[in-house]
């Protein structure tokens, strides 16, 4: 069906569906443009609900816990999910909005220029149709001139009274007004044929052919929203493979969560590496009570046939339920527990070493530049890099001297730790004084010999404690003086990795790479049993020797 024969007459009708159907791909257009800006808002409000429960510094240490890190797995996953929606967004703004505010441009200026060819032959038609009727109405008006003449020539010719000169006048008139009128039939004759034409060439060619442009304008504008409207479909389609990735993660995180693990973790978080507190002893009405420890507690007792310890004057027993103190926390974690103050020494050393490192990395490429330099002077002045080599050298020696500082602290709660634990990597062998002294000797000023028997803390100094806490070495030194004492059997070797002179009883001087047997290894005290042979055996650091236990000893 064809606009240019079935709605020839419709000319009206068609410009007002045309501009109905232009305002429709505008409304289209806002339609999708509002859609876009919820998707945008959707997303931005999504992203901010994602960084506003993301972890704070101050809750890393969450991430050691399955379930937390898998919800903030789910954090992230849900920030991706909703980048699609601003892929979304985007989307449409580009390939839908931006493409219809253009296409409709351009369909009003093709719209207006048909319309206009519309209306000019439609107004040369009207012309033609007002010249063809002053042509009708000049022929009617020459004819009846022609009759009045003639009337007025019969007249006069009948009228014996008038002059022949006045019939001939009269004659004369009529003829005149007859060849007018004849003049005028032809030229309205002409005329008619003429406007027929072009008329006929108007309503059958000219129309027609406007109007099946505009038919094709209107047709390829439904096309056009056609085609938007299944964009707007595969918009949402495209990024579903990308959603239901996100959404698959988020399974997979939470099908990680391993409750088990989880509250063995909380084991590694808060163990403290004391022992409880031992029975409380009956003692007469005379004495004061004291509290006894186990083998493997702070005074770490050797033999279980020491069982009383003197308590003189004001002296304190050691307490391991420890009380944070209040403000700031000490730099070498002494407010923590062995276990936890060891590892966080040991995180400490770690980042301390990586920084190190990163110095290193530029000292060597800083070197190579003033190498560079050196044999291309033009390139640079190789005096220009001298100034940050010295300023790097100064950070790399800075930072080892607070790498040594924290070493010791490791080594000191390495030695003094009541609980058993892998030897610690170890990067230097400074401070070996501080793990030099037996299980038996109490003469380091740590967290654990300041705490009083009700749990609170105290800030007394290491002078002060050791004029409280009684000596052990005498009772240490027993167990090599008991000449019924059986010779222990050997349990593996160890390899000493470090020297250790051993100028305390009850210890034996090592040196590097020596070969030992093992005849009690560390029961959490942070000292190892050795023997060298049938006459000399006492305990070495724990963190100074590589131990090889037989299969049989490992299995029990």
């Amino acid at each position: 069906m064809s606009w240019g024969t079935e709605l020839w007459d419709q000319f009206d009708n068609l410009e007002k569906h045309t501009q109905w159907g232009i305002d429709f791909v505008e409304k289209y257009t806002k339609f999708v443009k509002e859609r876009s800006e919820i998707e945008l808002n959707y997303a931005r409000q999504i992203r901010n609900l994602s960084k506003k429960y993301q972890p704070k510094k101050k809750e890393e240490d969450e991430n050691k816990y399955t379930w937390c890190r898998a919800f903030y797995s789910t954090l992230n996953e849900l920030n991706d999910y909703a980048g699609q929606h601003e892929v979304i967004a985007e989307n449409m703004t580009s390939h839908i909005i931006a493409d219809l505010t253009r296409y409709a441009q351009e369909v009003k200026t093709e719209r207006k220029s048909h319309f206009h060819d519309g209306r000019k032959a439609q107004q040369q038609v009207e012309a033609s149709w007002k010249q063809l009727e002053s042509c009708k109405r000049k022929f009617e008006r020459d004819c009846k001139e022609a009759d009045r003449a003639q009337q007025y020539f019969e007249k006069m010719d009948a009228d014996i009274n008038v002059t022949k000169a006045d019939v001939e006048k009269a004659r004369q008139q009529a003829q005149m007004r007859h060849q007018m009128a004849s003049d005028s039939k032809n030229e309205y004759s002409s005329y008619l044929q003429k406007f027929n034409q072009e008329q006929n060439e108007h309503y059958y060619t000219i129309i027609p052919n406007i109007f099946q442009k505009i038919q094709a304008m209107e047709e390829k504008r439904i096309e056009r929203m056609g085609e938007s409207l299944k964009t707007f479909a595969e918009v949402d389609r495209q990024i579903l493979p990308i959603i239901g990735k996100c959404l698959d993660g988020m399974t997979q995180v939470a099908e990680s969560i391993e409750p088990k693990n989880d509250s063995s973790q909380v084991i590694e978080s808060y163990k403290s590496g004391f022992e409880p507190p031992g029975d409380v002893e009956f003692e007469d009405y005379g004495q004061a009570m004291k509290r006894t420890v186990s083998e493997t507690s702070l005074n770490n007792s050797r033999s279980d046939n020491k069982a009383e310890r003197s308590s003189k004057g004001k002296s304190k027993t050691l307490w391991p339920f420890i009380k944070k103190n209040k403000g700031s926390n000490p730099e070498d974690f002494s407010h923590l527990p062995p276990e936890q103050r060891r590892k966080k020494l040991q995180a400490k050393i770690d980042d301390i070493n990586k920084d190190i490192q990163k110095e290193m990395d530029q000292r060597d490429a800083l070197t190579k530049m003033k190498e560079v330099y050196i044999k291309n002077p033009q390139m640079g002045d190789p005096n220009s890099v001298d100034p940050r080599l010295g300023e790097i050298a100064n950070n790399i020696e800075k930072l080892q001297v607070e790498a040594q500082k924290f070493e010791g602290w490791l080594a000191e709660v390495e030695g003094r730790m009541p609980v058993k634990s892998d030897p610690p990597r170890r990067t230097s062998v400074l401070y070996e004084t501080q793990n030099s002294t037996p299980p038996t000797t109490n003469n380091n000023n740590c967290a654990q010999d300041r705490e009083s028997p009700d749990g609170s803390y105290t800030e007394e100094q290491s002078s002060e404690v050791q004029s409280k806490v009684q000596p052990e070495t005498a009772e240490s030194g027993d167990e090599f003086d008991d000449p019924d004492e059986e010779m222990l059997p050997t349990i593996g070797t160890c390899k000493a990795l470090y020297p250790f002179e051993g100028h305390n009883e009850g210890t034996i001087a090592v040196t590097e790479g020596e070969l030992l047997y093992v005849i009690e290894e560390d029961k959490g005290d942070g000292w190892t049993r050795v023997r060298r042979n049938e006459e000399e055996e006492g305990y070495v650091p724990t963190s100074y020797v590589e131990v090889f236990l037989d299969s049989n000893a490992k299995d029990s």
